[in-house]
């Protein structure tokens, strides 16, 4: 869940009216205003409630109705806050899963070991895509999974690709790796053994990390710069 005007789960419910007429407050009461049209738009957007207000407060999740619900994210700037929130809606209002984003690599197992169900390294997610996207010329995308013991990785075919041509059943890429689809002109392939691919081909290949970098070096048909 975000919120509206960021506060400290520990701190008491903030009335608008203690808004004061400074530069800050009125910049901060723009923002508040920002976030409560942003809501009103995706509610209407997309046909579904949305809550304004700031989830490290008990009433702002009985106003949301969370209870029994089947999972919550917690997304905001402070580990601290998204734990509480994780906590809180998991023991008071038995929220199935619970999801939250760390900004503190170091936290996810901290997280785990406390009852969270999945904490999601912003930090490492965003430095492992840039390290990927800095080595390989034709890498789309790239997508840590499974807190980081499985990858995702969406590869452009290239003519120079060993790959190219070849069908499913003639590459070998070694355990542990899967060609598990194939994106060709906005169709989506699930490709079989006699699957054939082309070049301009965008295909998924899932992997473990350790056999990611070889896997792309079959694939890609280059070291790594």
């Amino acid at each position: 869940m975000g919120d509206g005007i960021d506060e400290d789960c520990n701190s008491g419910r903030q009335s608008e009216s203690r808004l004061s007429d400074t530069p800050f407050e009125r910049e901060r009461a723009s923002a508040h205003s920002d976030q409560r049209r942003f809501c009103t738009y995706l509610s209407q957007a997309h046909q579904i409630p949305v809550v304004h207000g700031d989830p490290c407060k008990l009433y702002v999740l009985d106003e949301a109705n969370i209870e029994d619900g089947d999972v919550i994210i917690a997304l905001k700037a402070a580990d601290a806050d998204n734990l509480a929130i994780c906590q809180t809606a998991k023991r008071l209002y038995r929220v199935k899963k619970t999801v939250a984003v760390v900004g503190n690599p170091k936290s996810v197992d901290i997280f785990k070991k406390l009852g969270i169900n999945t904490a999601i390294s912003a930090t490492y997610m965003v430095a492992g895509f840039i390290e990927q996207m800095s080595v390989v010329e034709n890498l789309v995308n790239c997508l840590p999974l499974d807190q980081g013991n499985l990858v995702i990785n969406e590869l452009m075919i290239g003519k120079n690709s060993p790959v190219a041509g070849k069908k499913l059943y003639e590459i070998e890429l070694g355990d542990g790796v899967i060609i598990c689809c194939i994106v060709r002109s906005s169709q989506i392939i699930v490709p079989k053994g006699q699957t054939a691919i082309q070049v301009n081909d965008k295909i998924l290949v899932l992997s473990t990390p350790e056999t990611q970098n070889e896997a792309i070096l079959q694939i890609m048909g280059r070291e790594p710069l």
